[in-house]
C-alpha cells in the first residue's frame, strides 16, 4: 500500500510565485474533485435501472430490493473506514483509484453473465460497489481541508457537493443509451447490462482526468499550508497540523473523543431520516393518499433532487457569510424551514397537486443544505489531517441510522399504523436535528 502514500513536502517557490501558482491549483483541484466525485454518482444507483430487465429473467422485486440494499450497507461502514485510511493517503490516488475498482466491478455486472445469475452473487457485487463508493467523500474532503480555508469553506464544500445531483442526474440518460448500444453493438450480452457497462467506461475516463488535476497538499506543490496563505486560522492559538498523524491519533486524539463530532453524527441520524424518509417513499404516499398518477408523481420526486443544487448553494454561502463559519445556525433555520413544508405536504387534502409539489420543492431545497453541513462541520471540527475520518463517522451515522431506518423502520411503521403515524415520526426527526444543530450554535472551526 505504499503507493498510497502522500507526497512529501517540497521546497517552498519564491515567494512571487506563490499567489499565481496557488491560484491556479485552487480551482485545478477544485474541477478535478468535482468531476471525481460527480463520476462516483455514474455508479451508485444504475443497477436500479437494470432491475425491469432482471425481473424478466425471474428475479422478484424483493430479492433484487434485498441486493440493493448491500450498496448502503457497504457505503456506510466504507465511508467511515476508508475515511480512515484516506487521511494517510494521497488524495491524488485514493480518489481516482476508488472510482476505477467500483467501475471494474460494473464491467464485470455488465460482461460475465454468472454475477447476474443469482441474489448472492448480485448482492457481493455491489457491497463491493459500495465499499469503493466509500473511497469518493473522504479524499474530496481532504482536498477542501488543505486548498481551502475555514471563512471560505462552506461556499465552496456547497458547490462541489452538487456534483452528486449532477452525476446522478446524467447517470440515467447514459445508462439508457448504453442499454441502446449493447443491444446493438454487443453480441451475447444481454441489453440490460448496457447500464453498467457504459457508466463504468466513462468513470474510467473520468478517474483519469481526475488524477490529471488533483493534487494532494500545497505543501507537496511548494506551497505554504492554506492557513497562512489566507491568513485564516481554524482556532484562536493559529496553530495548524502538517505532518500526517497515525491512525490511531486520528481516531482516539482527535475523532472519537471530540464530542461535537459525535453530536453532528447524531444530527445527522435525524436529517437522513427526513431525507429519505421523504424521498424514497413520495410515489407511493402521492399515489395512496394524494391520488397522483406515477408520471406526476415521477415529477415530483425530480422536483425534490434538483431543487436541492440551490438551496445546497445558498446554504453554505449563508453559514460563510452571515455566520461566519458557524455551520450550527443555518443548520437550524434549514431545518426548522423543513418542517415546516413536511407539514404541508402532509396536511394538506387531496385534489391539490401543486401544494404537494411546492411543498417538496421547499423541502429539497432546505434538506440538502443540512446534508452538507454535516459533512462540512466534520471537516470543520477536527485537524485537517483527520478530515476524511471525522466526515466518515458521520456519514457511518447518516447511512446506518438514518437511510436504514428511513426505509425499514418507516415502511413497519406506515404498514402497522398509518402515514400520519410515518409522519409524525419524520416531523419530529426535523426538530430534533434542528436542536442538534442548535447546541453546535457557537462552534466554529476547532474553536468552541
Amino acid at each position: 500500500m505504499k503507493f498510497l502514500k502522500p507526497p512529501a513536502p517540497k521546497e517552498r517557490l519564491p515567494k512571487d510565485e506563490i499567489d499565481p501558482v496557488y491560484k491556479r491549483l485552487r480551482w485545478q483541484v477544485f474541477i478535478g474533485i468535482f468531476i471525481g466525485y460527480a463520476g462516483y454518482y455514474l455508479l451508485r444507483k444504475n443497477f436500479s435501472l437494470a432491475i425491469p430487465g432482471l425481473t424478466e429473467e425471474g428475479f422478484t422485486k424483493g430479492e433484487l430490493g434485498l441486493a440493493l440494499s448491500a450498496v448502503s450497507i457497504a457505503y456506510g461502514i466504507s465511508k467511515f473506514i476508508m475515511g480512515i485510511v484516506s487521511d494517510r493517503s494521497n488524495a491524488r490516488i485514493f480518489l481516482p483509484l476508488g472510482l476505477i475498482l467500483a467501475a471494474i466491478i460494473n464491467l464485470l455486472l455488465g460482461f460475465i453473465p454468472f454475477f447476474t445469475s443469482s441474489i448472492t452473487t448480485m448482492f457481493i457485487m455491489l457491497f463491493l460497489i459500495g465499499w469503493f463508493q466509500g473511497m469518493g467523500w473522504p479524499p474530496a474532503g481532504r482536498t477542501l481541508v488543505h486548498w481551502f480555508s475555514l471563512n471560505e469553506r462552506g461556499g465552496k464544500t456547497a458547490i462541489w457537493n452538487v456534483a452528486h445531483n449532477v452525476g446522478g442526474g446524467i447517470m440515467a440518460p447514459i445508462a439508457v443509451a448504453g442499454i441502446s448500444l449493447t443491444s446493438t453493438y454487443i453480441i451475447g450480452i444481454k441489453a440490460f447490462n448496457g447500464v453498467f457497462i457504459f457508466p463504468a467506461l466513462i468513470a474510467i475516463i473520468v478517474a483519469i482526468l481526475a488524477y490529471i488535476l488533483m493534487r494532494d497538499t500545497p505543501q507537496s506543490e511548494g506551497l505554504p499550508p492554506i492557513e497562512e496563505y489566507r491568513n485564516d486560522y481554524p482556532n484562536a492559538s493559529h496553530e495548524t497540523i502538517e505532518e500526517e498523524l497515525s491512525a490511531k491519533d486520528i481516531l482516539f486524539k482527535y475523532v472519537l473523543n471530540n464530542k461535537w463530532v459525535w453530536m453532528i453524527a447524531v444530527a445527522n441520524i435525524f436529517v437522513y431520516f427526513t431525507r429519505y424518509g421523504v424521498l424514497d417513499w413520495a410515489p407511493a404516499y402521492l399515489s395512496e393518499e394524494k391520488g397522483m398518477n406515477l408520471s406526476e408523481t415521477s415529477w415530483s420526486y425530480f422536483l425534490y433532487e434538483w431543487a436541492g443544487i440551490p438551496g445546497t448553494l445558498l446554504c453554505g454561502w449563508i453559514s460563510d457569510k452571515f455566520f461566519k463559519g458557524r455551520r450550527g445556525p443555518a443548520g437550524v433555520v434549514f431545518m426548522l424551514g423543513v418542517a415546516a413544508a413536511v407539514l404541508v405536504y402532509w396536511l394538506n387534502p387531496p385534489g391539490n397537486p401543486w401544494i404537494d409539489n411546492v411543498a417538496l420543492i421547499a423541502i429539497g431545497f432546505l434538506i440538502y443544505g443540512p446534508v452538507m453541513l454535516i459533512g462540512l462541520q466534520a471537516l470543520d471540527l477536527v485537524p485537517k489531517k483527520a478530515a476524511g475520518t471525522a466526515a466518515g463517522l458521520t456519514g457511518l451515522f447518516g447511512y446506518l441510522g438514518g437511510a436504514v431506518m428511513a426505509n425499514a423502520l418507516l415502511g413497519f411503521v406506515v404498514d402497522a399504523y398509518s402515514w400520519d403515524v410515518g409522519f409524525t415520526l419524520i416531523f419530529i426527526s426535523c426538530i430534533l436535528a434542528a436542536i442538534v444543530f442548535a447546541f453546535t450554535w457557537n462552534v466554529r472551526g476547532q474553536e468552541t
